[in-house]
């Protein structure tokens, strides 16, 4: 039987992997950026195994967010191959109609150990597994067992909500311009973006953070990760940092008319700035409802 958090919510048994995309998957140095000198090759992967808490997991890698789906997985393949992982599955599916003729996932999904949501266009997540009864045994699984659900890039994203699913450098700075839905909900009111740094997405994190006062937001750098235990404990891993967004205390900003597009003023938005090895508690502030 689940305990409960202080808000009455069940604590997950399952625990999460929230990766901010480009995870090395062997290469001698970190992608795009100066390699650290604590530098691990396939740290984020070797994690992912960890938390199984198996030798030689049950894996299934969800390409469907991406129409290059076979390439995908068979690049995973290989760094899970070399992690002494054999039994990787894989599943795609195209459209929703695919997946609601395709009574195998389901029983695979009762097999997994872990499953890897890869990297592609977080909408497609939402709008093929969203109140599916494919996405709904997951989600008892990782409240009731130890399963372990992790995301890459837009795969992360989707695990969140609010998610993000437009809005780019461009645009971001003004108001009314980033564009955001429902996500698979493994995190309520929370919102994550990935390539955080590399990307220079912090202004569109900061219109979510404001437009949802209970949300934070979790900012998380390639080749880096946050595992999410009991539903609320972060831990940080990888090669960069994770950026924390707290809308709690804004007493400011420009955001009631979004058809002015207009730079956004924020004011006493708090920012936390972590890195691997440093601890968060996902605050809160919104008690359940039926």
């Amino acid at each position: 039987m689940n305990t409960k958090h202080s808000n009455g919510s069940p604590v997950p048994v399952g625990s999460l992997l929230i990766i901010g995309g480009a995870e090395n998957k062997g290469e001698g140095k970190a992608n795009g950026k100066k390699t650290p000198v604590d530098f691990t090759r396939l740290e984020v992967l070797k994690a992912f195994i960890k938390l199984t808490g198996k030798k030689d997991p049950v894996l299934e890698v969800i390409t469907s967010a991406t129409s290059e789906g076979a390439t995908t997985f068979k690049e995973y393949q290989k760094a899970f191959h070399e992690l002494d992982v054999k039994n990787t599955g894989h599943i795609h599916h195209a459209t929703r109609k695919e997946l609601l003729k395709d009574e195998a996932t389901a029983e695979r999904i009762d097999q997994a150990d872990a499953v890897f949501f890869a990297g592609g266009d977080q909408l497609k997540y939402t709008s093929i597994y969203g109140g599916t009864d494919f996405l709904t045994k997951l989600k008892k699984r990782y409240i009731a067992e130890k399963i372990v659900i992790a995301g890459t890039s837009a795969g992360a994203m989707a695990l969140s909500t609010p998610m993000i699913y437009a809005g780019n450098d461009e645009v971001q700075e003004l108001g009314g311009m980033i564009k955001v839905t429902t996500g698979l909900e493994f995190l309520k009111d929370v919102c994550i973006d990935t390539h955080f740094v590399h990307r220079g997405r912090f202004i569109r994190m900061a219109q979510v953070v404001v437009t949802n006062p209970t949300c934070i937001g979790l900012g998380v750098e390639e080749d880096t990760a946050i595992i999410v235990r009991d539903g609320l404990d972060v831990e940080v891993i990888g090669t960069g940092t994770v950026i924390v967004m707290e809308g709690f205390e804004i007493s400011e900003a420009n955001m009631d008319d979004f058809t002015n597009e207009k730079p956004v003023t924020i004011r006493d938005l708090k920012m936390h700035i972590l890195s691997a090895g440093d601890f968060y508690k996902i605050p809160q502030q919104n008690p359940p409802h039926i």
